[in-house]
Protein backbone atom coordinates (compact mmCIF):
# COMPACT_ATOMS: atom_id res chain seq x y z
CA UNK A 1 0.00 0.00 0.00
CA UNK A 2 1.36 3.63 -0.68
CA UNK A 3 2.67 5.37 2.11
CA UNK A 4 5.17 8.52 2.64
CA UNK A 5 8.71 7.88 3.91
CA UNK A 6 9.19 11.41 5.58
CA UNK A 7 11.59 14.82 7.29
CA UNK A 8 10.01 17.89 7.88
CA UNK A 9 11.17 21.48 9.75
CA UNK A 10 9.70 24.31 10.78
CA UNK A 11 11.37 26.91 11.60
CA UNK A 12 10.73 30.98 13.06
CA UNK A 13 12.83 32.23 11.10
CA UNK A 14 15.40 35.84 11.51
CA UNK A 15 12.32 38.59 11.39
CA UNK A 16 9.31 37.11 13.28
CA UNK A 17 9.16 36.63 17.10
CA UNK A 18 7.43 33.80 17.13
CA UNK A 19 6.30 30.91 14.92
CA UNK A 20 2.72 31.10 13.12
CA UNK A 21 3.46 27.69 10.89
CA UNK A 22 2.11 24.38 11.91
CA UNK A 23 2.54 21.25 10.18
CA UNK A 24 2.26 17.10 10.75
CA UNK A 25 4.27 14.71 8.33
CA UNK A 26 3.40 10.44 8.96
CA UNK A 27 3.13 7.70 6.77
CA UNK A 28 -0.33 8.77 5.34
CA UNK A 29 -0.80 12.47 6.30
CA UNK A 30 1.46 15.38 5.06
CA UNK A 31 -0.28 18.98 6.04
CA UNK A 32 1.00 22.52 6.49
CA UNK A 33 -0.66 25.40 7.55
CA UNK A 34 0.70 28.79 8.09
CA UNK A 35 -1.55 31.26 10.01
CA UNK A 36 -2.05 34.09 7.95
CA UNK A 37 -1.00 37.39 7.71
CA UNK A 38 0.45 37.54 11.36
CA UNK A 39 -3.56 38.29 12.27
CA UNK A 40 -4.85 37.46 15.99
CA UNK A 41 -3.42 33.94 17.06
CA UNK A 42 -2.22 32.66 14.26
CA UNK A 43 -0.36 30.01 15.50
CA UNK A 44 -3.97 28.93 17.33
CA UNK A 45 -5.34 28.83 14.32
CA UNK A 46 -2.58 27.13 12.34
CA UNK A 47 -1.84 24.67 15.31
CA UNK A 48 -5.68 23.59 15.90
CA UNK A 49 -6.06 22.73 11.91
CA UNK A 50 -3.82 20.81 12.15
CA UNK A 51 -4.75 18.89 15.26
CA UNK A 52 -8.16 18.56 13.94
CA UNK A 53 -6.65 17.21 10.74
CA UNK A 54 -4.25 15.04 12.09
CA UNK A 55 -6.62 13.32 14.95
CA UNK A 56 -9.29 12.77 12.20
CA UNK A 57 -6.56 10.98 10.09
CA UNK A 58 -5.14 8.73 13.07
CA UNK A 59 -8.73 8.10 14.02
CA UNK A 60 -9.87 7.23 10.46
CA UNK A 61 -7.29 5.15 8.55
CA UNK A 62 -9.43 3.65 6.38
CA UNK A 63 -11.78 6.52 5.01
CA UNK A 64 -12.15 8.08 1.92
CA UNK A 65 -9.26 10.54 1.40
CA UNK A 66 -11.03 13.40 0.03
CA UNK A 67 -14.17 13.00 2.31
CA UNK A 68 -12.07 13.28 5.41
CA UNK A 69 -9.99 16.43 4.22
CA UNK A 70 -13.48 17.78 3.71
CA UNK A 71 -14.45 17.47 7.01
CA UNK A 72 -11.45 18.10 9.05
CA UNK A 73 -11.49 21.90 6.99
CA UNK A 74 -15.29 21.98 8.63
CA UNK A 75 -14.45 20.86 11.75
CA UNK A 76 -11.40 23.21 12.01
CA UNK A 77 -13.35 26.49 10.88
CA UNK A 78 -15.92 25.14 13.85
CA UNK A 79 -13.32 24.82 16.11
CA UNK A 80 -11.51 28.25 15.50
CA UNK A 81 -15.31 29.42 15.84
CA UNK A 82 -15.57 28.55 19.28
CA UNK A 83 -12.01 29.79 19.52
CA UNK A 84 -13.15 33.46 19.07
CA UNK A 85 -16.39 32.93 21.10
CA UNK A 86 -13.91 31.77 24.41
CA UNK A 87 -11.72 34.76 23.91
CA UNK A 88 -12.37 37.39 21.82
CA UNK A 89 -8.79 38.78 21.85
CA UNK A 90 -8.66 36.16 18.76
CA UNK A 91 -10.93 37.87 16.58
CA UNK A 92 -9.31 37.26 12.66
CA UNK A 93 -7.21 34.03 13.54
CA UNK A 94 -6.87 32.11 10.39
CA UNK A 95 -4.79 29.67 8.72
CA UNK A 96 -4.40 28.41 5.25
CA UNK A 97 -3.80 24.95 4.52
CA UNK A 98 -2.18 22.16 2.26
CA UNK A 99 -2.55 18.49 3.11
CA UNK A 100 -2.32 15.53 1.01
CA UNK A 101 -3.67 12.04 2.42
CA UNK A 102 -3.95 8.46 1.47
CA UNK A 103 -5.75 5.51 2.21
CA UNK A 104 -3.06 3.19 1.16
CA UNK A 105 -5.06 3.21 -2.41
CA UNK A 106 -6.59 6.41 -3.24
CA UNK A 107 -4.18 10.02 -2.68
CA UNK A 108 -6.17 13.62 -2.63
CA UNK A 109 -4.48 17.08 -1.83
CA UNK A 110 -6.51 19.50 -0.18
CA UNK A 111 -5.44 23.33 -0.73
CA UNK A 112 -6.91 26.27 1.21
CA UNK A 113 -5.03 29.47 0.90
CA UNK A 114 -1.45 30.08 -0.27
CA UNK A 115 1.07 27.03 1.01
CA UNK A 116 1.92 25.19 -1.69
CA UNK A 117 2.53 21.20 -2.57
CA UNK A 118 4.97 20.17 -5.15
CA UNK A 119 5.64 17.07 -6.96
CA UNK A 120 9.24 15.51 -8.05
CA UNK A 121 9.15 12.73 -10.06
CA UNK A 122 12.18 11.80 -12.31
CA UNK A 123 14.15 14.86 -11.64
CA UNK A 124 11.50 17.19 -12.52
CA UNK A 125 9.14 19.30 -10.08
CA UNK A 126 6.36 20.30 -10.90
CA UNK A 127 3.61 22.42 -8.33
CA UNK A 128 0.63 20.48 -7.80
CA UNK A 129 -1.22 23.16 -5.98
CA UNK A 130 -2.75 25.99 -6.94
CA UNK A 131 -2.62 29.66 -5.03
CA UNK A 132 -5.64 30.76 -3.62
CA UNK A 133 -4.79 34.80 -3.50
CA UNK A 134 -5.60 38.12 -5.23
CA UNK A 135 -2.67 37.64 -7.24
CA UNK A 136 -2.71 34.23 -8.81
CA UNK A 137 -6.64 35.31 -9.78
CA UNK A 138 -5.26 37.97 -11.48
CA UNK A 139 -2.67 35.94 -13.51
CA UNK A 140 -5.56 33.11 -14.42
CA UNK A 141 -7.63 36.12 -16.18
CA UNK A 142 -4.65 37.47 -18.15
CA UNK A 143 -4.43 40.43 -16.24
CA UNK A 144 -1.01 39.99 -14.36
CA UNK A 145 2.35 37.99 -16.00
CA UNK A 146 3.79 35.54 -13.38
CA UNK A 147 6.86 37.83 -13.07
CA UNK A 148 4.37 40.71 -12.29
CA UNK A 149 2.38 39.05 -9.71
CA UNK A 150 5.85 37.74 -7.81
CA UNK A 151 6.57 41.23 -6.70
CA UNK A 152 3.44 42.59 -6.74
CA UNK A 153 2.59 44.37 -3.01
CA UNK A 154 -0.94 41.91 -2.40
CA UNK A 155 1.00 38.71 -3.19
CA UNK A 156 0.35 37.37 0.10
CA UNK A 157 -3.54 38.58 -0.34
CA UNK A 158 -4.75 34.99 0.05
CA UNK A 159 -8.71 34.61 -1.01
CA UNK A 160 -9.28 31.38 1.14
CA UNK A 161 -8.42 30.42 4.44
CA UNK A 162 -9.75 28.44 7.02
CA UNK A 163 -11.10 30.80 9.81
CA UNK A 164 -13.70 31.65 12.51
CA UNK A 165 -16.14 33.82 10.35
CA UNK A 166 -16.77 31.84 7.14
CA UNK A 167 -16.79 28.24 6.03
CA UNK A 168 -13.94 27.66 4.34
CA UNK A 169 -13.92 26.37 0.24
CA UNK A 170 -11.24 23.93 -0.05
CA UNK A 171 -10.25 22.52 -3.53
CA UNK A 172 -9.63 18.80 -3.01
CA UNK A 173 -8.49 16.74 -5.88
CA UNK A 174 -7.14 13.16 -6.24
CA UNK A 175 -3.26 12.66 -7.04
CA UNK A 176 -1.98 10.08 -9.11
CA UNK A 177 1.28 8.85 -7.02
CA UNK A 178 3.70 6.41 -7.63
CA UNK A 179 6.34 4.48 -5.78
CA UNK A 180 9.64 6.56 -6.32
CA UNK A 181 7.62 10.10 -6.00
CA UNK A 182 8.71 12.81 -4.06
CA UNK A 183 6.35 15.40 -2.81
CA UNK A 184 7.44 19.09 -0.96
CA UNK A 185 5.16 20.73 1.06
CA UNK A 186 6.02 24.58 2.22
CA UNK A 187 4.79 27.50 3.90
CA UNK A 188 5.37 30.85 1.73
CA UNK A 189 8.72 31.71 3.80
CA UNK A 190 10.03 29.26 1.70
CA UNK A 191 8.20 29.39 -2.14
CA UNK A 192 8.17 33.55 -2.16
CA UNK A 193 12.08 33.76 -1.96
CA UNK A 194 13.58 30.50 -3.10
CA UNK A 195 13.68 29.65 -6.92
CA UNK A 196 11.54 26.84 -8.45
CA UNK A 197 15.02 25.70 -9.80
CA UNK A 198 16.51 25.55 -6.33
CA UNK A 199 13.73 24.15 -5.20
CA UNK A 200 14.07 21.38 -7.30
CA UNK A 201 17.74 20.55 -6.89
CA UNK A 202 17.36 21.01 -2.86
CA UNK A 203 14.25 18.77 -2.67
CA UNK A 204 16.21 16.44 -4.79
CA UNK A 205 18.98 15.67 -2.85
CA UNK A 206 19.25 12.05 -1.96
CA UNK A 207 18.70 12.57 2.27
CA UNK A 208 15.23 14.09 3.00
CA UNK A 209 16.42 15.09 6.02
CA UNK A 210 19.54 16.78 4.60
CA UNK A 211 16.80 18.31 1.81
CA UNK A 212 14.29 19.89 4.29
CA UNK A 213 17.92 21.38 6.43
CA UNK A 214 19.19 23.05 3.09
CA UNK A 215 15.74 24.49 2.13
CA UNK A 216 15.71 26.14 5.14
CA UNK A 217 18.87 26.95 5.30
CA UNK A 218 17.97 28.34 1.56
CA UNK A 219 15.40 30.15 2.39
CA UNK A 220 17.08 32.46 5.27
CA UNK A 221 19.98 32.95 3.42
CA UNK A 222 17.65 34.23 0.42
CA UNK A 223 16.35 36.57 3.12
CA UNK A 224 13.04 35.73 4.51
CA UNK A 225 10.77 37.67 6.50
CA UNK A 226 8.50 34.30 7.67
CA UNK A 227 8.73 31.48 9.50
CA UNK A 228 9.60 28.79 7.06
CA UNK A 229 7.95 25.45 6.89
CA UNK A 230 8.97 22.21 5.12
CA UNK A 231 8.04 18.56 4.58
CA UNK A 232 9.92 16.12 2.33
CA UNK A 233 8.30 13.08 1.43
CA UNK A 234 8.96 9.86 -0.72
CA UNK A 235 6.30 7.98 -1.77
CA UNK A 236 6.37 4.65 -1.09
CA UNK A 237 4.58 0.30 -1.37
CA UNK A 238 4.92 -1.21 1.96
CA UNK A 239 3.22 -3.46 4.50
CA UNK A 240 0.92 -0.94 6.33
CA UNK A 241 2.39 0.76 9.29
CA UNK A 242 0.74 3.11 12.30
CA UNK A 243 -0.05 6.07 11.06
CA UNK A 244 2.08 8.10 13.77
CA UNK A 245 4.36 10.70 12.98
CA UNK A 246 5.42 14.05 13.89
CA UNK A 247 4.19 17.60 14.98
CA UNK A 248 5.64 20.77 13.43
CA UNK A 249 5.91 23.90 14.49
CA UNK A 250 2.89 25.75 16.80
CA UNK A 251 1.44 22.48 16.95
CA UNK A 252 3.89 20.80 19.19
CA UNK A 253 2.23 23.14 21.84
CA UNK A 254 -1.20 21.62 23.10
CA UNK A 255 -2.05 24.92 24.34
CA UNK A 256 -2.22 26.42 20.90
CA UNK A 257 -5.03 24.03 20.41
CA UNK A 258 -8.34 25.92 21.02
CA UNK A 259 -10.29 22.14 22.32
CA UNK A 260 -7.90 19.25 22.18
CA UNK A 261 -10.69 17.21 23.73
CA UNK A 262 -13.21 18.03 21.04
CA UNK A 263 -11.65 15.78 18.39
CA UNK A 264 -13.55 12.17 18.84
CA UNK A 265 -14.18 9.76 16.38
CA UNK A 266 -16.70 9.93 14.29
CA UNK A 267 -19.40 7.32 14.39
CA UNK A 268 -20.39 7.00 10.91
CA UNK A 269 -16.70 6.33 10.17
Amino acid sequence: MLQFRFAALSETGPVREHNEDAGFAGPYLLCVADGVGGAAAGEVASATTTYVLSARALAHPGMEPTRLLHLAADESHEQLAAGVAADPARTGMATTLTAVLTDGEHTALAQVGDSRAYLLREGRLTQISHDQTMVQALVDAGRLTPEQAATSPYRHVVLQAIGADHAPEPVVQPLDLRPGDRLLLCSDGLSDVVSPAALQMLGGLESRSMAAERLVLAAVDSGTRDNVTVVVADVVDAPGVVGTGIVLGAGVDLGHVVDPTAVRPLRSA
